[in-house]
């Protein structure tokens, strides 16, 4: 899906929300909302296959533990009336939040911060190195040290 709107941004580069339309002549770029940090810093050729993969299985168990803040209710209908031999709801949330804190463990003290931070909390590099308090241009490094120490936890070849 893809979710565009364009944004304007000033000499620093930092974005100042959507363009104004009345003949401004700040440069600007178009950024698809519904794209992860993760995906935008694949499709830019700047984590490699490995390294993504690694990233898409911590945010799936992190979905599937449900460890995200929700604003609704869950309703699981059950409707063919059995599990065919699958683990039920609750028992695949356990094990998914276990899958997450082994590969967070794995990743180690330093580089889980950032791994939460851009692929499960889905905030854009620059976003995170703030939060972090890290100089400008080293969360990408960093979140590639990350993600290949989790590619070596998964045991990705």
């Amino acid at each position: 899906m893809r979710d565009l709107v364009e944004r304007g941004f000033d000499a620093r580069g930092i974005v100042s929300g959507e363009r104004d339309r009345g003949g401004g002549r700040g440069r600007t770029v178009t950024v698809n909302l519904a794209e992860s940090p993760l995906g935008w810093l694949r499709s830019r050729g700047l984590v490699d296959a490995r390294q993504f993969e690694a990233g898409e299985r911590l945010r799936a168990d992190y979905e599937r533990a449900a460890l995200a803040p929700s604003v609704t209710m869950r309703w699981a209908a059950r409707v063919d009336g059995g599990g065919g031999g699958a683990l039920d709801p609750t028992t695949a949330q356990i094990a998914a939040k276990r899958r997450f804190d082994a590969a967070l463990d794995g990743a180690g003290r330093g580089l889980c911060d950032v791994l939460w931070r851009v692929i499960c909390a889905g905030e854009g590099v620059p976003d995170a190195e703030r939060a972090l308090g890290w100089p400008q241009r080293s969360g990408r490094v960093v979140l590639t040290l990350a993600l290949d120490r989790l590619a070596d936890h998964y045991g990705l070849a």
